[in-house]
C-alpha cells in the first residue's frame, strides 16, 4: 500500500511468472501444491497469488497491478513445465520443447535461455532450467534490449527469478536432469500493440519485466526507464542523431509538410530533462526535438518535467516575451494574452496581431538556455508547432 495517497501497489509480470513457474513445478516434481507456497520479490516483498492448476504441471495466475494503470492488470500468466534428463552432450545441444497444450513444438534458437547449474553450486547434481516464452509472450527482434535477438522477451531479472524458484523445488524433489519451463500470456499478442514493445522490435506479445518484482502505482520511474531502454537502443543500433517528441500531437501535419514521422521518435512525454540527459549520457551530440506549444513552452520556465502538477506558467511565458520582444505592443494586448486559456488560442492571436515571429525568437532562446544547462555538450534543434498555426518555430 502507498500510505501517503493509499494507493495499492501491484506485481510485475516477472513475479506473476516466477510464482506460476515454481506452483507448476511444484505441482510436477512434488505431486502436490503447498498450501503456503509463495515467492520473494527483490525488493523483499512476499508473493503469494491465487491461482489455477488446470493441468499436471500447469499454473495460471492473473496479474494484479494494484492502482497502477497497466495494461496487463488482470491478464493471465501461465507457466508450463516439463522435464527430461539428458546426458552431458545432451546439456549442450539445441532441443525442441513440445507442450502438451499446443500443436506447435518452440525451437530453442538461443543457448543464452539456458542456465545451467553444476554438480558445485546444487547439492542435488546437475540441474538445467530452459526458460522459453510461448503463446503471447514477445520475441526479440532487435538489438540493444535486455535480452539478445531470438530470445523470448522475458528479462533477466524475472529469469533469475524463475530459475531460483524451480531449482529450489528442484532441490526439495532431489531431482536431477533438465526442467523446461515455458511461459505464456493470454491475449499478450493484442495488449502488446498498446505498449512500446512493437517500437522496440518486440514482436508476438508482451514482455516479462520488472526489477524489483512490485508495481508502483503512477511510477514515473517505470515510464523514465521506458524512455532509456528506448534511447539506449538507438545507441546500440548505431543513430547517430535523434529525433525526439514529446506525443504524437500534431503528427499528420509534420509528416505532410515536413516529412517528419513521429513514429521514428522517441516519445519523452513529459519527462524532458530526464530524456535529453538520457540521450546525451548514450553519446548522442546532435538532437532535433519537436513540440507543441503547449508542452515545450514550459521548458523555456526552466520546468524539467511539463506535467500540469508541476505548475502552469504558460500565458505567463508567452506573455513576457511578447514585452520583450515587442516593446510597443499595448497593454490591452498582453493583458488578453495573459487571459487566454490555451496556447492554441494565444498562436493565432500573436500571429494576428504580427507578434508572433518575434515572441517564438525569444522563447526559443529560452529553451536553448535551458536546455545548455542541463546537457552543455549536445546540439539541440527545436521545431514548434500549433495545429492552427503549423510550424512556428525552427532552428
Amino acid at each position: 500500500m502507498k500510505n501517503s495517497k493509499n494507493l495499492r501497489y501491484g506485481f510485475t509480470t516477472g513475479s506473476v511468472a516466477a510464482f506460476a513457474a515454481k506452483a507448476a513445478a511444484c505441482d510436477l516434481l512434488l505431486g502436490f501444491i503447498p498450501k503456503d507456497i509463495s515467492v520473494m520479490t527483490p525488493k523483499q516483498i512476499p508473493y503469494s497469488p491465487s491461482y489455477k492448476n488446470p493441468k499436471r504441471g500447469i499454473v495460471e495466475v492473473r496479474k494484479f497491478a494494484g492502482d497502477d494503470p497497466d495494461v496487463t492488470d488482470g491478464m493471465t500468466i501461465r507457466a508450463i513445465v516439463s522435464v527430461e534428463s539428458v546426458s552431458e552432450e545432451q546439456k549442450k545441444e539445441t532441443t525442441l520443447i513440445d507442450r502438451e497444450t499446443e500443436d506447435t513444438d518452440f525451437q530453442r534458437s538461443n543457448k543464452s535461455d539456458y542456465k545451467e547449474i553444476s554438480s558445485s553450486d546444487n547439492s542435488e547434481g546437475g540441474v538445467i532450467v530452459a526458460i522459453d516464452g510461448g503463446k503471447g509472450i514477445g520475441r526479440v527482434t532487435k538489438p540493444g534490449l535486455d535480452q539478445p535477438v531470438g530470445n523470448a522477451a522475458i528479462n533477466h531479472v524475472p529469469r533469475q527469478m524463475i530459475t531460483e524458484n524451480v531449482l529450489e523445488v528442484c532441490k526439495a524433489a532431489d531431482f536431477t536432469g533438465k526442467i523446461n519451463v515455458i511461459i505464456e500470456a493470454d491475449g499478450g499478442e493484442e495488449i502488446a500493440k498498446k505498449t512500446f514493445n512493437p517500437r522496440l522490435g518486440i514482436v508476438g506479445g508482451i514482455s516479462i519485466l520488472g526489477t524489483t518484482g512490485i508495481v508502483e502505482p503512477m511510477s514515473d520511474e517505470a515510464l523514465v526507464d521506458t524512455i532509456r531502454v528506448e534511447i539506449h537502443q538507438r545507441s546500440v543500433l548505431g543513430e547517430k542523431r535523434l529525433l525526439m517528441a514529446f506525443g504524437n500531437y500534431g503528427q499528420e501535419f509534420l509528416l505532410e509538410d515536413y516529412g517528419i514521422d513521429l513514429d521514428t521518435a522517441v516519445m519523452c512525454s513529459n519527462f524532458i530533462k530526464d530524456a535529453l540527459t538520457i540521450a546525451a549520457d548514450e553519446g548522442f551530440k546532435e538532437i532535433l526535438l519537436v513540440g507543441h506549444l503547449g508542452k515545450i513552452v514550459k521548458v523555456a520556465g526552466g520546468f524539467s518535467n511539463t506535467h500540469s502538477k508541476y505548475g502552469d506558467c504558460r500565458m505567463e511565458l508567452l506573455t513576457s516575451a511578447l514585452l520583450k520582444s515587442k516593446a510597443d505592443c499595448t497593454v490591452d494586448d498582453a493583458r488578453k494574452l495573459s487571459q487566454m486559456n490555451t496556447t492554441e488560442e494565444a498562436a493565432d492571436f500573436l500571429a494576428e496581431k504580427g507578434y508572433l515571429s518575434d515572441v517564438m525568437s525569444v522563447i526559443m532562446s529560452e529553451i536553448h538556455d535551458t536546455i545548455s544547462r542541463w546537457i552543455p555538450d549536445v546540439e539541440v534543434h527545436l521545431m514548434i508547432y500549433t495545429v492552427n498555426q503549423r510550424l512556428i518555430g525552427r532552428d
